[in-house]
């Protein structure tokens, strides 16, 4: 009986022990829940928060005036700027964040670089100046030369019987090396236009040097002997030719065009489709007084603005260093001149010397650049010589 009774009381103990854990239990999981929703809460007000001051940022960028600057606006690059200030100044009064965005590397080594604009308005004025360029295939490159392979033998394939012997053929191949040569000039500029701000000295300078290189390479282009200079079309000994037909005229003697009509056709069709003539301004205007059997000058205008006017429906470019009409030579080419390769180096550069003409008052620009260009399929022309 008293073991019954102190089991009883045990219970009862064990009981309230319960209660009291499941009371703690429940008060502290309502502690947490209470601060897992103030947490929220506060989370939710900082995210609204955050959520207003963007689109408030956002309005009111919207609300400021656009300014747009367009394609042709006509604000010079930081290189640009520097470049200019090169030329005026020179590197030892230039601003320091002017010489950062100007320099590739110092003097010393090599001079400065000029920047892409500048170098872009020289190549567009040596267009003017050497008009092979119109027609010719213009590359860069970055190394002293460029080596194209060359097919030089093709398979020779024959008929045969059904058991008869088959002969070998294959393919021969061979490789033209174009060497990148050197041009150099400099021009003279005076102190007191250097410091006339009303003048744009940077034009002046870029137009002084296309002048000089332009008439260096283009008379390379045309006639280069190839020892130091490019090697020019007119030299290339595999050229054929064709006669005019008379003597220190270029038509036949009654006046007409057949020797350039044979000239034109003796070429092979694919070279023919991409003709292109070219000749002195002299040879084009005897050119142009020429007329067919029903006389009719075979001279064609351009009908459109841009457009090069043709000969025998072929176009067709002055070259001024082409040679003038007389016995024995040849004032005219028709050909691909594609095939004509040309490739500037990358870079040109620029040294600016103030000290040597000092006494003159002036500064004095040392420009160079390097350009090969050679001929590589002979076939693809061919050259009209006036009977001796």
């Amino acid at each position: 009986m008293r073991n019954a009774k102190t089991a009883l009381v045990l219970k009862g103990e064990d009981d309230a022990v319960d209660s009291i854990v499941t009371q703690a239990l429940d008060e502290l999981k309502k502690s947490v829940d209470d601060r897992l929703k103030a947490v929220e809460t506060k989370t939710a007000a900082n995210d609204n928060t955050k959520l207003v001051d963007r689109l408030a940022a956002v309005e009111t960028r919207l609300n400021r005036p656009a300014i747009i600057k367009g394609d042709n606006d006509n604000e010079p690059s930081a290189e640009r700027k520097a470049f200019k200030s090169f030329l005026k100044y020179g590197p030892e009064r230039m601003p320091g964040e002017e010489a950062k965005s100007l320099v590739v590397s110092d003097d010393t080594r090599g001079g400065y670089l000029a920047p892409a604009e500048f170098q872009a308005e020289v190549i567009k004025n040596i267009v003017q100046f050497s008009p092979v360029r119109q027609a010719a295939r213009v590359g860069s490159t970055a190394s002293p030369s460029v080596i194209l392979p060359k097919r030089t033998g093709t398979p020779t394939a024959s008929w045969v019987g059904e058991t008869e012997t088959r002969s070998s053929t294959e393919s021969a191949y061979g490789q033209i090396e174009i060497p990148v040569n050197e041009a150099a000039c400099y021009v003279d500029v005076s102190l007191q236009l250097l410091e006339d701000a009303a003048v744009n000295v940077e034009s002046e300078v870029a137009m002084d040097l296309a002048e000089e290189f332009g008439r260096l390479e283009a008379v390379a282009f045309v006639n280069g002997d190839g020892f130091k200079k490019p090697t020019g079309f007119m030299t290339d000994a595999g050229i054929p030719f064709t006669v005019s037909g008379s003597a220190a005229v270029i038509s036949d003697p009654d006046g007409t065009a057949d020797g350039l009509i044979n000239l034109m056709y003796a070429l092979k069709p694919a070279y023919r489709a991409n003709g292109v003539w070219m000749a002195n301004g002299t040879t084009i205007a005897a050119l142009r007084r020429l007329k067919d059997s029903t006389k009719q000058y075979i001279w064609q205008p351009s009908i459109q603005a841009g457009e090069p006017a043709t000969l025998l429906g072929r176009p067709i470019v002055e070259a001024p260093d082409m040679p003038d009409i007389a016995a024995g030579t040849f004032p005219v080419i028709f050909g691909d001149f594609t095939r004509y390769r040309i490739y500037d180096r990358v870079a040109m550069s620029i040294l600016r010397d103030p000290y040597s003409q000092a006494t003159s008052g002036k500064v004095r620009f040392h420009a160079r650049r390097r350009v090969g260009g050679a001929n590589t399929q002979a076939e693809a022309f061919r050259k009209l010589k006036v009977s001796a």
